[in-house]
């Protein structure tokens, strides 16, 4: 893994509650696609990713998700929210705020289900849909029902951020427990401790712990919402089907808590394709494997 790869000058722009910050490469008036990250990543998981997909041509945008990097909320009012359809409409205003009426959306971990929601409740935005890990729209009633034991072992840490312990071990410890979870998620992926330092910067986020705990808490029904989000919830809860072009992905060494395809394909309604990318690929599938993830993104705007 090279350190050459650089985004260069970041932008920020004011979209919704944020002031967003993203990196952007490839011509103004290309094809537009979304790349979104998820926890505990950042936008250099597309670093690779982005400049094969500048250079055929698409303006490629990778935004900061609330609570990571040079990403704030212009209000100190505004809940720090990390509840599913709150982080979604996060891309829906940058998109608006970008003057961007449709863009192709690819991400992973929180950025697939962000990628998923926007596909589901507003397809007419989304040109085509790049999901690592298939189908990640979920919602608290189903949550709430046990898993089997070694099931609920892989979401260990979602139960560690329901104590006020927790969340002050993540906040003291928040390297040292990223570094873990990427270990975990990723058991060969052998990053080195550059590569990990340039994304753990995001997590110096002054809002980052409290978006991470609520997130999670958030799944689990032990932390509230925002009222102006009930009815985008409401829809999810339905378990939406998506109709637009879909590749999905799948690392053949994911070690994070994922479906097999075979319980997510019937989700995908319209022209579909699941692809196992193999070579040891962990949970971070775009930085671990960046041109079979720009592949995707390629060859579903062809679909």
């Amino acid at each position: 893994m090279s350190m050459s790869t650089s985004f260069g000058a970041l932008k920020q722009v004011e979209a919704g509650v944020l002031s967003v910050g993203y990196a952007e490469a490839g011509p103004a008036d290309g094809p537009a696609v979304m790349l979104l990250h998820g926890w505990p990543y950042d936008i250099h998981s597309f670093a690779e990713v982005t400049p094969v997909l500048s250079s055929r041509g698409y303006r490629v945008i990778v935004p900061f998700v609330r609570g990571y990097g040079t990403t704030r909320f212009l209000s100190d009012d505004t809940l720090r929210n990390g509840q599913q359809a709150a982080v979604a409409a996060d891309v829906i205003a940058l998109m608006d705020a970008l003057g961007i009426d449709k863009a192709i959306l690819a991400g992973f971990d929180w950025g697939a289900r962000s990628a998923n929601i926007v596909a589901a409740l507003w397809p007419d935005r989304c040109k085509a849909l790049v999901s690592v890990s298939g189908y990640l729209i979920g919602n608290q009633a189903a949550n709430a029902a046990p898993l089997p034991p070694a099931a609920e072992y892989t979401w260990w840490y979602m139960y560690y951020f329901a104590t006020e312990r927790g969340r002050a071990g993540y906040d003291t410890y928040r390297r040292e427990f990223s570094k873990l979870i990427w270990q975990l998620a990723s058991p060969r992926w052998a990053f080195d401790d550059a590569i990990f330092a340039r994304t753990a910067a995001a997590f110096d986020d002054p809002d980052h712990v409290a978006i991470v705990i609520h997130n999670y808490r958030w799944r689990l029904g032990l932390a509230t919402g925002e009222s102006r989000y009930d009815d985008l919830e409401q829809r999810l809860a339905a378990a939406p089907a998506i109709a637009v072009p879909t590749i999905t992905l799948e690392g053949d060494a994911n070690g994070a808590p994922h479906a097999d395809p075979s319980a997510y394909a019937g989700k995908f309604t319209g022209k579909y394709e699941h692809r196992l990318i193999e070579g040891g690929v962990g949970h971070n599938l775009p930085q671990e494997a960046p041109h079979a993830f720009a592949q995707a993104v390629i060859d579903v705007d062809g679909f």
